[in-house]
């Protein structure tokens, strides 16, 4: 365990892993939300939420990509969210760390397309987990999703059970959301 916006813990983490072999699939799920409308939103705030986000993906990613590439085989999914498609009043910074990642994510996979290692995200929308409890009443669920329920958190897995698998070998460099129809 170890904390995805510290660069030398990660590195020492990572390292420790790599002593068995290659990372062959990574899953950059690290996230959190600390909610306020953008004129009132702290400097903290806005820092906490891409730190976490977007230096984590970086803190993590980077060193790992090396050993995908000389095995010539990969997975990178990175988890994003509905608020990086669509937006969301209260998390323009939460929105912003998402959405880079997007970008992260299409300029990467562009970068090890040759060597057989896909990039990809996934952006979930409302996904019962507790990341949301409380955030949300039945009828804002069904006036939000048009599926009118919230996810379950073994669908979002099972997309990213499939996109890290062989048969996934040619989709890179998309960002593919699980919403139940939000947008």
């Amino acid at each position: 365990m170890f904390d995805v916006t510290d660069r030398s813990a990660t590195i020492i983490a990572i390292e420790v892993l790599l002593e068995t072999g290659a990372i062959q699939v990574l899953v950059n799920n690290a996230g959190i939300h600390d909610d306020a409308v953008f004129p009132g939103m702290r400097g903290g705030q806005w820092d906490r939420v891409l730190d976490v986000s977007l230096n984590g993906f970086f803190n993590v990613t980077q060193p790992l990509t090396m050993p995908m590439l000389r095995t010539r085989w990969g997975r990178i999914i990175n988890i994003s969210s509905v608020a990086a498609v669509a937006g969301n009043r209260g998390q323009v910074n939460y929105s912003a760390a998402k959405g880079a990642l997007h970008a992260a994510s299409k300029s990467l996979a562009l970068e090890l397309a040759s060597r057989g290692v896909t990039v990809n995200a996934v952006a979930p929308g409302l996904i019962d987990t507790g990341m949301i409890e409380g955030q949300f009443d039945s009828a804002a669920i069904q006036r939000l999703v048009p599926m009118q329920r919230l996810g379950h958190p073994q669908e979002v897995a099972d997309l990213v059970g499939f996109l890290a698998s062989e048969q996934a070998a040619y989709i890179s460099g998309q960002v593919i959301s699980i919403n139940g129809a939000m947008v």
